[in-house]
């Protein structure tokens, strides 16, 4: 991963994006020797972003299970019928 100052990203804020746009290879960028932010590539933070969703999904539904909020196939059908006429 590469990393950069704020200052340098102040500076030459189109080369890193450019260089970020080529390589897809996020940056983290520091100030006063810290982490503060990284800069990734669109693409990537929108497939993060999905990815998220379906892991909330799959916990959502662990959680169900185990709390025994679920129901029979058969059940299942029965009240999704009323949704789908």
């Amino acid at each position: 991963m590469k990393t950069e100052l704020v200052t340098t990203l102040k500076r030459q804020a189109t080369k890193i994006l450019a260089d970020l746009r080529e390589t897809k290879e996020p940056v983290l960028i520091t100030e006063h020797g810290q982490p503060s932010a990284y800069l990734i590539d669109v693409d990537d933070y929108e497939m993060m972003q999905n990815r998220l969703k379906i892991l909330e999904g799959i916990a959502r539904g662990e959680s169900a299970i185990r709390e025994g909020r679920v129901l029979s196939n058969s059940k299942a059908k029965e009240q999704m019928s009323k949704w789908l006429k």
